[in-house]
């Protein structure tokens, strides 16, 4: 299995992008691993929020391959704690699922036409943390479920 993180638009502040990049660094030790970059849209003063999420929908589905495992970050989304994260992974994993795709959403969230490909929602928590916020949260929830799953000690409970 693969994991890929797709994410609408760069980072933009430098300490959340070297959080990121640790965390990316230490996932790859576990398994097959990417970060896709959405290109963030431009000239969007004049489009709705409808709008902006449709076109940034389009270009998350053009990154989607058929059997794709699709999970959206989203406020919707079940909640979990770390070791269910890990089962998670793990179910996925002896399941044989090829490539298990996370996807965050720009500041707007999703189009339909992204919900109707998604296969699950998941929540970080019922707080909202901004969409360049949550992909730090996130990365640091994968790393640690494959702790878990490997019985290291990073996880305490």
């Amino acid at each position: 299995m693969d994991i890929k993180l797709i994410l609408s638009g760069k980072t933009e502040d430098a300490y959340l992008q070297d959080g990121i990049e640790k965390y990316n660094n230490r996932i790859k030790r576990y398994i097959t691993y990417s970060e896709i970059i959405i290109p963030a849209l431009k000239n969007t003063k004049n489009l709705g929020f409808d709008e902006i999420k449709q076109k940034e929908g389009q270009l998350i589905l053009s990154k989607l391959k058929p059997g794709d495992f699709v999970v959206l970050l989203d406020e919707r989304g079940k909640i979990k704690s770390s070791k269910d994260f890990s089962s998670f992974l793990q179910k996925h994993m002896n399941q044989s699922t090829k490539s298990l795709v996370f996807i965050v959403g720009g500041p707007y969230g999703f189009s339909e036409e992204v919900y109707s490909k998604a296969n699950y929602l998941l929540s970080l928590s019922k707080m909202t943390f901004s969409h360049q916020m949550i992909r730090l949260l996130f990365v640091e929830q994968i790393y640690r479920a494959f702790t878990i799953l490997k019985n290291e000690p990073y996880h305490h409970e």
